[in-house]
């Protein structure tokens, strides 16, 4: 295990940026904010710029950051941290602490150990009690930071630092992923598919393939439907409930059918985190509520119109007066097409603000959910759009776990590394073998 000391140890000085806000400019020397701090560096060019007068007064005031300083947000988001390895020399607000690294430090290494879980309990503890959530320069000169000797902390620092690269790469990569679908869908839902699998010109290039509808311009071979006339010939197809006296608070057990709520609506995910149930005698008595797979579940109190699909397998299950479920009829429309619409198409969102009072969408009426307007692509277009929408939601979903495990991973990892459970020593000493004279 290696010996702790203060930060302040292992700094030269650790300062604060300034404590007055010069004026923006638009051409000047950059100052950062938290704001700026992003990926375990700053970004320059979201930095606002200020002349250099103001520039030279904070430079005198020692408020400017340098290439191997480290830089820690302590006011309001705490714990953001930025390396500075370029040769930028940057002005910073107050929010910002700037440690200076001395010889026998690694910079990198610090930086390191100020995003580590370890760290972040030393800030809670330094802010256990305060009402205002900040660090006082104090606070961050007495972090008790591990100290393994220097040539490890380099060592330690370059493993986590890639780890930091791979991670922001796939972050990267999901935001990436994330605009492509989030344009995929508005084409998908609005032009579809044509009859050679190729997306529709958009309507100002073939106007010819559209016409007007109750929702605007749509294909020629689309209809509109009311919501209401794509249910399913089951009785209740739609539904909320159970209501009153039906269900008592005291009848909920701790094992049993789950009685379904909007914590356990997403958007287009169906979480399957129980916390309610019924037992087998009162979901039989209220049977009438239950819900099936690829019902569509939509939220009617809190975040109201949030939306999914009940997945297979779901079993005995209740839906609540907190929700609404739907059962569509198949052959007519796709269950996972009209959840997407529910989830963004804006003129689901403008159907369903008739039922707002004093600008609040309280609830969702029946009658507002069954004349909602649907755009009806043929149904084997559907599937096509269908689809490719799932696709990109399995290469998103899998980007989503990878980066999670790399995650786990580095957090795994960082703990034994800078607490000496797990060393590097040997790689060290490779490493100084294959190193010429």
């Amino acid at each position: 295990m290696f010996e702790r000391i203060p930060l302040s140890e292992l700094t030269i000085k650790i300062t604060d940026g300034s404590h007055f806000s010069p004026t923006p400019v638009e051409h000047g020397m950059l100052i950062a904010n938290v704001k700026d701090m992003q990926g375990g560096s700053v970004d320059l060019g979201s930095c606002t710029r200020i002349s250099e007068k103001d520039y030279l007064k904070l430079a005198a005031s020692g408020c400017i950051a340098k290439r191997n300083d480290v830089l820690l947000s302590k006011d309001g988001t705490v714990g953001k941290v930025a390396v500075m390895d370029g040769e930028e020399k940057l002005a910073t607000l107050s929010s910002i602490a700037i440690i200076s690294i001395a010889e026998k430090a690694d910079h990198r290494y610090v930086g390191q150990f100020l995003k580590s879980g370890d760290a972040k309990r030393q800030y809670d503890n330094a802010m256990s009690g305060s009402a205002l959530r900040r660090l006082v320069l104090r606070d961050v000169k007495s972090l008790k930071i591990p100290t393994p000797p220097r040539g490890e902390q380099e060592l330690i620092a370059r493993i986590l630092d890639t780890l930091d690269t791979q991670i922001q790469k796939t972050e990267a990569l999901i935001a990436k992923l994330e605009k492509v679908k989030e344009g995929m869908l508005h084409d998908l839902l609005t032009r579809g598919i044509d009859k050679n699998g190729q997306l529709r010109p958009s309507p100002e290039q073939a106007p010819e393939l559209y016409k007007e509808s109750p929702l605007g311009l749509i294909p020629r071979e689309w209809n509109v439907a009311c919501l209401g006339d794509l249910l399913a010939s089951v009785s209740p197809a739609m539904r909320s409930g159970p209501f009153g006296s039906a269900l008592l608070k005291d009848e909920l057990v701790e094992r049993g059918a789950p009685l379904l709520g909007i914590d356990n609506v997403k958007v287009e995910e169906f979480s399957a985190n129980f916390s309610r149930f019924v037992t087998p005698e009162k979901f039989a008595e209220l049977s009438r509520y239950a819900v099936r797979p690829n019902d569509i579940m939509i939220t009617i109190m809190g975040t109201v119109g949030r939306c999914c699909l009940v997945p297979d397998g779901i079993g005995d299950a209740l839906s609540s007066k907190h929700t609404w479920a739907l059962t569509l009829d198949q052959e007519k429309y796709s269950p996972y097409l009209a959840m997407l619409q529910i989830n963004y198409m804006p003129w689901v969102l403008n159907h369903f603000s008739r039922d707002q009072q004093g600008g609040t969408m309280s609830a969702i009426r029946s009658e507002t959910l069954a004349s909602l307007f649907l755009p009806v692509p043929p149904r084997h277009e559907q599937s096509e759009i269908e689809f490719r929408i799932l696709e990109i939601n399995k290469r998103l979903a899998s980007e989503i776990t990878a980066l999670s495990k790399m995650r786990l991973e580095k957090s795994g990892l960082m703990d034994g590394l800078l607490t000496g459970r797990v060393r590097v020593t040997p790689f060290l000493e490779q490493a100084q073998a294959t190193t010429p004279a």
